[in-house]
């Protein structure tokens, strides 16, 4: 009865309530009995990285972005498939026990990704890995003001109203919190004390933070028919000039909420009997992701496979009506080599269309 009620209010409409500064350490610490509680917390004087939380006073609500995105939770950078008993012929698939975890401060691009992801390994063919964990996951979001390597408001992801079960919407004394799903309505439901009604005031600081953060964005428009503008500029010469500081390191797909390529392997045991298969995180930007038998690569140049992931970040995904590139700016940042990836899709855009398509601030 009490899962009807949620699945109820669901659909009628968004339950908003508010959680005061002083509550939310109790907040997160509550979380805790739902499954691990993972979220960001400094690392560094520069980066950010999502852990394990022990002690929620290490939380950083303030982050922009993690080192690795939170797909790592769900396709996991390496992992052991099933073991082969080669003599035999047999293989067993080890039993993973996927425990209940709660990942916090997941911004909304990333839960754009998520859903991307979610479109490639739960749609046509299931990915049980996958799958598992997904169900095991609670999403707990967090708003966040974007920096000059940001770009999801061109890519219509810097707001989400589906994909998480809490949102958490920073006002000047606490948090506006969305709930977003059954699992979002029991938590609330739970904590009770935690929560109080929104108000007036909280509304327009609402709106207030919300115009403050579109006006932070460097550049303003659309990048609807980007993937049409980089097949007609394939010949170009930014191509080859931007394609000759790439390192081929894989940093831009391994920091890529989206990117999702990865590689299967036979690993035999040294005395020949046995082996395990593992899958483990690829990249389009290595030599051997376009090699096949008889040593033909589709794509032999450092050029082509530089040129391609453009294409393919870019390329419709007609589930979400968004492309594969969340805006997220990640490649950016991470990259050794300093290739601006925005900076490229906009000299692509700004030599196609009017100059005063693209906005920039001060």
């Amino acid at each position: 009865m009490q899962k009807l009620i949620y699945i109820f209010w669901y659909i009628r409409k968004m339950r908003y309530v508010k959680i005061a500064n002083e509550q939310i350490h109790d907040f997160l610490n509550q979380l805790k009995q739902y499954g691990k509680l993972y979220a960001p917390v400094k690392v560094s004087d520069k980066f950010y990285d999502r852990k394990e939380i022990d002690d929620v006073c290490d939380i950083a609500f303030d982050y922009v972005r993690t080192l690795l995105p939170a797909k790592k939770y769900f396709i996991h950078p390496k992992e052991k498939m099933f073991d082969i008993d080669i003599e035999n012929g047999t293989y067993d698939e080890p039993e993973e026990k996927i425990e209940p975890f709660v990942l916090f401060g997941v911004h909304a691009c990333e839960i754009v990704g998520l859903r991307i992801l979610d479109g490639v390994y739960l749609r046509d063919y299931v990915d049980t890995y996958y799958k598992r964990r997904r169900e095991a996951g609670i999403i707990i979001g967090l708003s966040c003001l974007p920096d000059d390597h940001c770009f999801c408001n061109l890519r219509r992801s810097d707001f989400v109203d589906i994909g998480f079960d809490l949102f958490l919407h920073e006002l000047p004394d606490g948090y506006l919190v969305r709930v977003g799903s059954p699992t979002g309505h029991k938590i609330v439901d739970e904590c009770a004390e935690l929560f109080s009604n929104v108000t007036q005031e909280d509304i327009a600081a609402f709106r207030e933070f919300e115009e403050k953060r579109q006006q932070m964005f460097s550049h303003h428009g659309s990048f609807d028919n980007m993937r049409y503008l980089l097949e007609l500029t394939a010949r170009d010469e930014l191509w080859d000039e931007e394609s000759e500081k790439c390192l081929g390191c894989g940093n831009c797909t391994n920091t890529c909420p989206t990117c999702r390529c990865y590689d299967v392997q036979d690993i035999p045991d040294i005395d020949g009997k046995t082996a395990e298969r593992i899958r483990f995180w690829d990249s389009c930007q290595f030599r051997s992701h376009g090699l096949v038998a008889g040593g033909h690569n589709f794509r032999e140049t450092k050029k082509d496979r530089f040129f391609n992931r453009y294409v393919c970040k870019n390329s419709y995904f007609y589930g979400l009506g968004t492309s594969y590139c969340v805006g997220c700016g990640n490649c950016t940042y991470f990259c050794p080599a300093g290739i601006d990836y925005l900076g490229n899709l906009l000299r692509v855009r700004s030599a196609s269309e009017p100059e005063e398509v693209v906005h920039e601030h001060n």
